[in-house]
C-alpha cells in the first residue's frame, strides 16, 4: 500500500510540474510573439535595403518604401524599448508584511528549513508575517524589494505566514499547514516558471504606472500608452498564467503529502476556526478602538481569547480549547509581544487606514484598559454627538420631573424626542411589561443563527429565545444595534401584521395622516398591501423625528470622516515630501489610489437609522454607568458590552430599536426601571 501511495504521489507531482512548465512556456511564447511583432518592421526595412544594394529593389517607389518602413521601424523599436524598460523597472506590488529576521525567530527558521529538507526543495529566502489567516510564497527578487531585505537567498521567494496561525496553532499543526506552501519553492526554482512569473509581475506593475502621483503630464501620457500595451499582453497570457499557478499548487500539494498528512487534516479545521475568530475580533473588537484613535497592541493574543470563548459557546468548536496545553507556535519567536504589536499596528493600517507610527491621537491600548479607554470613551463620544445634533435641531429638554432643576444632557431628552404620538385606541399590551415582542425576538434569533450556528442545548437554544428574553449576541454594542436594526427592518412588514390584528396593526405600521387621507380605508386590496411595507416605510416613516435625527447624524459623521481623511492625507503628503530628501520610502508603506486609505475596509457604510440606533444605545449605556451599578466591559466575540451587576446586558438592542423605529419607549423604559437607571439624571460626556 505504501508503495502504491508513493508512486501515485510522485506521478501526481510530476504531472503538476509538467503542466506548470508547459503553461510557463506558453506565457513566454506570448512574450516572444510580442518581441517578434516589435522587430518585424525593422526586419522588413533590412530586406528592402538588402534588395537595393543587390539591385533587385530599385526605383523611386522602392526608395520611398524604404524610408517609410525605416521610420516605422524606428518608432516601433523605440516604443518597444520604452515598454520593455517600464516593464523591467516597474516595481511589482508587494504585500505589506512584518519581516522577521532570523535572529528574531531562530526556531521558526529552523522549523522551515527542516521542512524544506524533508520535502527536498530549496528553503525560502526569508519569513514575514501578515495580519491575515493565510500563508503563501511571494517573490521579492525585484531590485526595489531587495533594497529592504534583511535575509539572504536572492533567488528564493519569501514565506509569508498569517500571524493568527502562530498564536492559535500548535507547532505540529503549523508545520503541517506550511508543508504545501514550502513545497512550492521547488517549482519556483524552475527557470521557465521563474521567467514567466517575472514577466507577468512586470506587466501587472506596468499597468499601475500611470497612477503614480509623481508623473508629469507628458510622462503620464506615455505611461498610459505603455499601460494599454501591458493590458493587451496580460489579457493574452492570463489564462496560461492561471493554469501555471494551478500546476505549481498541485505539484506542491502532492509533494507535501509525505509530511504530516494526518496532522494536516486536523490542522485545516483550525484554519477555518482561526479565520472565524479573527474576523469577529477585527470587526467587533478592534474596529471600535480604531475609530476612537486607539489600536489594540495584542490582536494575535486576543484571537486566542476570542476562539476560546467561541469554543465555550459553540458545541461545534467544543474540544478545540483543550489543545491550549500544547506548545503554541508563537513560542518559536524570541519576542512574541513585540511581533504581536508590530502586526497589530499593520492590521490597523490595512483595515482602517491608520498612521504608520503611534502618536498622541493614535496610541496603543492593552486589553486590560480596553473597557475604560475604548468602550466608555466610545459611548460618551457618541452620546455627545447625539446631543450636539439635538442642539442643532433646536430640541429642548423636557420640562418637569424630579430633575427639572438640573442642567445637562439626559436620556429623557432623547426618549421624549424619539417618542412618536400614538392613536388613543391603540393598546399598550405587553410592551409595558418589559417582555420583548415576538417580532424583535424573531429578528434577533435570525441574527444569532447567522453568527452562532449552535449555542448549545437546553433553555439557551434558539427555540427558547422565541418565547423568553435571553442573552443576544452583540445586542448592546453599536455595531450590534446596526446589525439587529437591519434584521428588524427586513421583517417589519410581516411582524406588524402578526402582533396585533385589525386596526392596531394598521395604526402601528402606518402614520395617522395616511389613514385619514385614504379614500377607501376599508378596502381589502389596500389592507392587503400594508404588511409588505418596506417601500411604504421609506415614503411615510413611522417615526419622522427619528428619520430627521438620523439624517442629521449621518451628515455630521460624514463631515467628521472627511476631516479625518484630510488630516491623514496631509500627514502622508508631508511624509512623502520628507522622503524625497534622499531616503527611500518605507517598504511597508500602505496607500490606495486616492491616498492613504484602508486597503481592505471591514464594514460597508451604515444607514442613518443604524447610526441613530448606535448613538441611542451609547446614551443608554452612559446613563446606566453613571446612575446604576453598571460598567463598560469587553466581549471577545461581540466587542463593547454593558455589564449590569457583573452580568452582560444582552437584551438592550431590541428595546432601543422599538424606540428608534416605532417611537415606542415602553420596552426601553421598562428595562431602565428594572435595572435601576435614572434617565432624568445628566450624564458625563466627552
Amino acid at each position: 500500500m505504501n508503495g502504491v501511495s508513493g508512486t501515485g504521489s510522485v506521478v501526481g507531482e510530476e504531472w503538476g510540474a509538467r503542466a506548470a512548465r508547459s503553461r510557463a512556456l506558453a506565457v513566454l511564447r506570448v512574450r516572444g510573439r510580442a518581441l517578434g511583432l516589435a522587430v518585424l518592421p525593422a526586419a522588413v526595412a533590412v530586406v528592402l535595403y538588402a534588395g537595393g544594394v543587390t539591385g533587385h529593389f530599385t526605383g523611386t517607389g522602392w526608395d520611398t518604401a524604404r524610408w517609410v518602413v525605416t521610420v516605422l521601424a524606428v518608432v516601433v523599436l523605440l516604443a518597444a524599448a520604452a515598454v520593455a524598460l517600464v516593464v523591467t523597472r516597474a516595481r511589482p506590488a508587494a504585500t505589506p508584511t512584518v519581516e522577521l529576521a532570523e535572529s528574531a525567530a531562530p526556531d521558526l527558521y529552523r522549523l522551515v528549513r527542516d521542512l524544506a529538507d524533508r520535502l527536498g526543495v530549496p528553503p525560502p529566502a526569508a519569513i514575514a508575517l501578515t495580519p491575515d489567516c493565510d500563508s503563501w510564497l511571494e517573490d521579492r527578487t525585484h531590485r526595489a524589494h531587495r533594497l529592504h531585505r534583511t535575509s539572504g537567498g536572492d533567488g528564493a521567494p519569501i514565506l509569508v505566514i498569517g500571524s493568527p496561525f502562530l498564536w492559535w496553532m500548535r507547532v505540529g499543526e503549523l508545520r503541517a499547514v506550511l508543508a504545501p506552501v514550502v513545497a512550492g519553492t521547488g517549482p519556483a526554482a524552475q527557470p521557465d516558471i521563474a521567467a514567466a512569473r517575472r514577466f507577468v509581475r512586470g506587466l501587472d506593475a506596468a499597468v499601475a504606472v500611470p497612477r503614480d502621483p509623481g508623473l508629469g503630464p507628458l510622462r503620464r501620457l506615455g505611461a498610459h500608452g505603455v499601460g494599454q500595451v501591458a493590458r493587451v499582453l496580460l489579457r493574452a497570457c492570463r489564462g496560461h498564467a492561471a493554469e501555471m499557478e494551478r500546476g505549481v499548487a498541485a505539484a506542491g500539494s502532492e509533494r507535501a503529502q509525505a509530511v504530516d498528512y494526518g496532522v494536516r487534516i486536523v490542522a485545516q479545521e483550525q484554519v477555518g476556526l482561526a479565520y472565524a475568530g479573527w474576523d469577529r475580533l477585527l470587526t467587533r473588537v478592534a474596529l471600535p478602538a480604531w475609530r476612537m484613535g486607539r489600536w489594540p497592541a495584542k490582536l494575535d493574543a486576543g484571537v486566542v481569547s476570542a476562539l476560546t470563548e467561541l469554543s465555550r459557546r459553540d458545541r461545534l468548536a467544543d474540544g478545540f480549547s483543550s489543545r491550549l496545553g500544547e506548545r503554541p507556535a508563537c513560542d518559536l519567536l524570541e519576542e512574541p509581544g513585540a511581533v504581536d504589536e508590530a502586526t497589530s499596528l499593520l492590521a490597523a493600517r490595512l483595515f482602517h487606514g491608520g498612521p504608520a507610527e503611534p502618536g498622541p491621537d493614535w496610541a496603543p491600548v492593552e486589553w486590560s484598559r480596553y473597557p475604560e479607554e475604548v468602550v466608555d470613551r466610545k459611548w460618551r463620544t457618541d452620546a455627545a454627538r447625539l446631543h450636539q445634533v439635538l442642539d442643532g435641531l433646536g430640541v429642548a429638554s423636557p420640562a418637569g420631573g424630579p430633575a427639572s432643576g438640573t442642567t445637562g444632557p439626559t436620556l429623557t431628552r432623547v426618549m421624549a424626542h424619539l417618542t412618536a404620538p400614538r392613536p388613543e385606541h391603540e393598546p399598550r399590551h405587553e410592551r409595558a411589561t418589559g417582555v420583548e415582542e415576538p417580532r424583535y425576538e424573531r429578528d434577533t434569533g435570525a441574527e444569532e443563527s447567522r453568527y452562532e450556528p449552535d449555542t448549545g442545548a437546553g433553555e439557551h437554544g434558539r427555540d427558547a429565545g422565541l418565547h423568553e428574553p435571553k442573552p443576544e449576541p452583540f445586542a448592546d454594542t453599536a455595531e450590534g444595534a446596526a446589525a439587529e436594526g437591519a434584521a428588524t427592518r427586513g421583517g417589519r412588514g410581516a411582524g406588524a401584521g402578526a402582533d396585533e390584528p385589525g386596526s392596531a396593526a394598521t395604526s402601528a405600521a402606518t402614520p395617522e395622516h395616511v389613514s385619514d387621507s385614504d379614500p377607501d380605508p376599508d378596502s381589502d386590496s389596500d389592507l392587503a398591501l400594508l404588511p409588505a411595507g418596506p417601500e411604504e416605510d421609506d415614503d411615510e416613516p413611522v417615526n419622522p423625528a427619528a428619520e430627521a435625527l438620523a439624517g442629521a447624524l449621518s451628515a455630521l459623521l460624514a463631515r467628521e470622516e472627511a476631516a479625518r481623511e484630510a488630516r491623514v492625507a496631509a500627514a502622508a503628503e508631508s511624509a512623502r515630501a520628507t522622503d524625497k530628501g534622499g531616503r527611500a520610502a518605507a517598504p511597508d508603506a500602505v496607500s490606495g489610489p486616492d491616498g492613504p486609505l484602508p486597503l481592505f475596509p471591514l464594514q460597508p457604510p451604515r444607514t442613518g437609522r443604524d447610526l441613530l440606533a448606535d448613538h441611542v444605545t451609547a446614551m443608554v449605556c452612559c446613563a446606566a454607568v453613571d446612575t446604576a451599578e453598571a460598567a463598560p466591559g469587553l466581549d471577545w466575540l461581540d466587542g463593547p458590552a454593558l455589564l449590569v451587576g457583573g452580568e452582560r446586558a444582552a437584551d438592550l438592542g431590541p428595546r432601543v430599536l422599538a424606540l428608534v423605529e416605532d417611537g415606542d419607549p415602553e420596552p426601553l423604559r421598562a428595562w431602565l426601571t428594572r435595572t435601576g437607571v435614572r434617565p432624568e439624571k445628566p450624564v458625563r460626556l466627552v
